[in-house]
């Protein structure tokens, strides 16, 4: 299991340039020490944790501690990557906090049926996603026990 001071990696899949630079920004401002990576959509998303195509090379890496997903994107938008995602058995162990613009309970229902760990609704200003990213240090990095990422691999005869 990790420590309270593991600096796993903290994934973001969302296409809005402004949205990924703001949660830079917002990180850096609260002081989260963790390495961020960025994609722009759920197709990259699948191919990043499958270590397949452009991502390949990643193959042997460990997975992010946490993705941060957002819902509407282009060539395969946040539900379908989610569910995806969930569906796989070397994946599904990874938490997926939704962080979207969309208040619709619908979304909401669907998400967290599909797996989300939450559900976030994007805030607009640099002070108000301050207090969310601090809230989400300090429950994921500082509070909860997260599997190793070798370690949450599921080995399928186990499983019976």
């Amino acid at each position: 299991m990790s420590t309270e001071n593991s600096l796993f990696t903290i994934l973001m899949v969302d296409d809005d340039p402004d949205d990924r630079l703001l949660f830079k920004e917002a990180c850096e401002e609260v002081r989260l020490r963790n390495p961020l990576e960025f994609l722009e959509n759920g197709e990259q998303l699948v191919d990043y944790l499958k270590r397949q195509g452009a991502y390949a090379h990643l193959k042997g890496e460990p997975f992010p501690g946490i993705i941060l997903l957002d819902l509407n994107m282009p060539l395969k938008d946040g539900r379908e990557a989610l569910e995806e995602v969930k569906a796989d058995p070397e994946l599904r162990h990874i938490p997926i906090i939704v962080l979207t613009t969309s208040k619709s309970e619908d979304d909401i229902l669907s998400s967290y049926g599909l797996g989300a760990s939450s559900y976030i609704v994007k805030p607009i200003s640099l002070d108000r996603l301050m207090r969310v990213v601090n809230s989400i240090g300090k429950y994921w990095v500082q509070i909860v026990e997260m599997p190793d990422a070798e370690g949450a691999k599921v080995d399928e005869e186990e499983i019976d």
